[in-house]
């Protein structure tokens, strides 16, 4: 019995060494929060999904634009303002770049033939409707006033996920060595977006149309 005894107080005091002996110690320094360590649960935000892409439709578009002039001298010909626009939809916003002419005839020695980026932001939208934003900036080759700036607003109607057409009102600012001048016109737009059949950027174009009706 005394040496089961013996044994036994050995026994205890060699643990109680082993737990507080520097090489425990240092081996829990190595290791910070080694006790607090938890799994993540569901609702953690984890590096890879901030990398999936978002819920909003991304697709190519083609846009026509037939513009009059107004507030200004000239027939129908002078008047007429025709335009071309192709560009990609993020969501609410279209980056775009343009072509067309201001006024189909030139001025002298102006030409009235120009490039234009055009950005457009969606400000408001409910169901097949929605109104645009647009603050461009461009180029008129070869005039006197060749900078070119506008603000224009757009009231859309979506007809389908495919087709839109819109009304615009746009003011227009051209800006030269020594002279400038502005302008407005109205006018009517047809877009058409390509959209694949049965994709999930059109199925995702459906669901922002309808969300609302």
């Amino acid at each position: 019995m005394k040496i089961l005894f013996t044994l036994t107080i050995v026994l205890i005091a060699l643990g109680a060494l082993a737990q507080n002996s520097p090489v425990t110690n240092i081996t829990k320094a190595l290791i910070p929060h080694a006790q607090h360590k938890t799994i993540a649960g569901k609702d953690t935000v984890i590096e890879s999904d901030t990398s999936k892409e978002n819920k909003e439709p991304r697709y190519y578009y083609f846009s026509v634009l037939a513009n009059m002039l107004v507030n200004t001298k000239g027939d129908l010909a002078k008047r007429f303002s025709p335009g071309l626009e192709f560009g990609r939809t993020y969501g609410i916003f279209d980056i775009g770049l343009g072509v067309g002419s201001i006024g189909t005839l030139s001025s002298g020695r102006d030409t009235a033939h120009y490039i234009e980026f055009r950005p457009t932001i969606n400000i408001f939208s409910a169901g097949r409707f929605a109104e645009g934003l647009l603050l461009g900036g461009g180029y008129i080759f070869g005039a006197k006033q060749a900078l070119m700036t506008e603000i224009c607003n757009s009231i859309n109607f979506n007809i389908s996920t495919n087709v839109a057409i819109a009304i615009t009102q746009s003011y227009l600012f051209f800006d030269g060595t020594n002279s400038n001048r502005s302008g407005q016109y109205m006018g009517f737009s047809f877009t058409y977006n390509f959209l694949k059949p049965h994709s999930v950027n059109k199925q995702r174009k459906k669901a922002a149309i309808i969300k609302d009706n």
